[in-house]
């Protein structure tokens, strides 16, 4: 699955640092590996704890954990929308991700510059989502003067439908809400809306970087941002970016474990924020488990079991036919594939089976 985050944010918010943590091996749970592929794009284990497990229990000679594609997108300057800075750069590097993480600086630090002299976290989240606004108002009304000819020239129903969606989003839009707040009904239009490819249709979590002080709970700016953002359809987080940074420089995976303990986390915001990342593109995981390999398959939410097996090899797709489904909590309470049979706990499904987070699978096939 090649869906992808991108890491949005003002110079000096603690973009970097983060993606820092992300892109560090150590940052993670000691059990997986990392790679890059290029400096700002990384691929980033999923921490998964069902994984760890298997692991421990088929004790198999590989395991490969899913993975989600992280993108660190150059800084943003007022006017980004006009090609101001490195604006288009910036706004077409956003049209290339499938969902957001921005990044709002929380934190009170003398010794780090803010861009606009005072912190202001809410200030500078409108100041990027008014840049996505004024570039989605731009394609709206060019799609729009388009439609509205082809909608009174000839009764076209096709153009009618899309007239409809690209008013209800103008409306947003001029309002200053996202596109995200415009509820959408109807297969057609729903398909129409997403080939937009609208900046701001793109689920975003907003990512508070706090000092380690209110890294549990909070502090004040992330309070006026969860108001801020109280209509919007989207998550916040709380991070602690120098202090991950910190966690991520300690060697051994016990002494980030009490590192943490100490300042009252019971994991690292490095790993919720991977999996929030990977909730965030809608997607989840199932399993194969045996001798040889353990390993965790990613995919979309609703994916049926066909297309699930098609994942491994386009040919387990083509000759699918039936899969074998065991559910995680029976795999760990028996102990084992064959104590899951004999007590007839195993599932056989077919084509339309949809596939659910955790399963673990195998795919009968003939080609």
């Amino acid at each position: 699955m090649s869906l992808k985050c991108g890491i949005v944010g003002l110079p000096n918010v603690g973009k970097s640092t983060l993606f820092n943590c992300l892109s560090n091996a150590k940052a993670q749970s000691a059990n997986f590996p990392f790679c890059t592929i290029e400096p700002n794009v990384g691929v980033i284990s999923v921490p998964d704890d069902r994984l760890t497990k298997l692991v421990e229990m088929c004790n198999p000679r590989s395991t490969v954990p899913a993975t989600v594609e992280i993108v660190d997108i150059a800084g943003l300057v007022k006017g980004a929308s006009k090609g101001e800075g490195l604006g288009n750069k910036f706004l077409a590097n956003i049209r290339e991700t499938d969902a957001i993480l921005h990044v709002l600086r929380c934190f009170d630090d003398d010794n780090i510059t803010h861009v606009d002299t005072t912190v202001d976290p809410v200030r500078d989240m409108e100041v990027i989502n008014y840049e996505l606004q004024l570039k989605d108002l731009e394609t709206v009304e060019s799609r729009l003067s388009k439609t509205e000819k082809a909608a009174k020239a000839g009764g076209d129903k096709t153009a009618k439908m899309q007239l409809e969606v690209l008013n209800a989003y103008k409306e947003a839009l001029e309002q200053g809400k996202p596109a995200r707040s415009v509820k959408i009904e109807g297969k057609e239009e729903e398909k129409f809306a997403k080939e937009l490819f609208l900046l701001t249709n793109k689920p975003v979590l907003y990512v508070c970087n706090v000092d380690d002080s209110a890294a549990v709970s909070g502090n004040h700016y992330v309070e006026e941002v969860r108001k801020a953002i109280a209509g919007e359809d989207a998550d916040l987080m709380i991070v602690a970016a120098k202090t991950e940074s910190e966690i991520a420089e300690l060697d051994t995976w016990e002494e980030r474990k009490e590192f943490l303990e100490e300042i009252g986390l019971s994991e690292s915001g490095v790993s919720r924020l991977i999996r929030a990342a990977y909730a965030l593109l809608d997607l989840q995981t199932y399993f194969t488990a045996g001798p040889d390999e353990v390993r965790a398959w990613t995919f979309l939410r609703g994916t049926k079991a066909p297309q699930a097996a098609g994942i491994i090899h386009t040919d387990f797709e083509k000759g699918f036919i039936r899969a074998e489904v065991i559910k995680y909590d029976d795999y760990v309470s028996l102990g084992s594939e064959a104590a899951v049979k004999e007590a007839g706990k195993m599932g056989v499904e077919g084509k339309e089976y949809v596939v659910q987070d955790g399963d673990i699978m195998h795919f009968r096939f003939n080609v």
